[in-house]
């Protein structure tokens, strides 16, 4: 059974720092490339960051460049997202997602398997 699994969201203070965990069963995430979206209440889904399964290219949106980072340990098939400097803005549910192919990484429609979202929330 394919899937993936999100965690390490919370409640953390503005400047402060999360990772979140995407780990993948059921598959080998060396082939897939992974893409982390974010959907806060009221609003679409947004693509925040990606990793290419072909050379681990990136991508980030502009409001998260700098701040975030997108990793992969395929020994843990496992991919990281490091969001550094948080702002009350990040705050949403963030969900990771997976597809083996090699286009569109940057929009949902693009990606075959989901995991169930982990909230985020950044607030004093």
């Amino acid at each position: 059974q394919v899937q993936l699994v999100e965690s390490g969201g919370g409640l953390v203070q503005p400047g402060g720092s999360l990772r979140l965990s995407c780990a993948a069963s059921g598959f080998t995430l060396d082939y897939y490339a992974i893409g982390w979206f974010r959907q806060a209440p009221g609003k679409e889904r947004e693509g925040v960051s990606c990793i290419s399964s072909s050379d681990d290219s990136t991508f980030y949106t502009s409001s998260v460049e700098g701040r975030f980072t997108i990793s992969r340990d395929n020994a843990k098939n496992t991919v990281y997202l490091q969001m550094n400097s948080l702002k009350p803005e990040d705050t949403a549910v963030y969900y990771c997602a997976g597809t083996v192919k090699v286009g569109g990484l940057s929009r949902a429609p693009t990606y075959d398997y989901w995991g169930q979202g982990t909230q985020v929330t950044v607030s004093s």
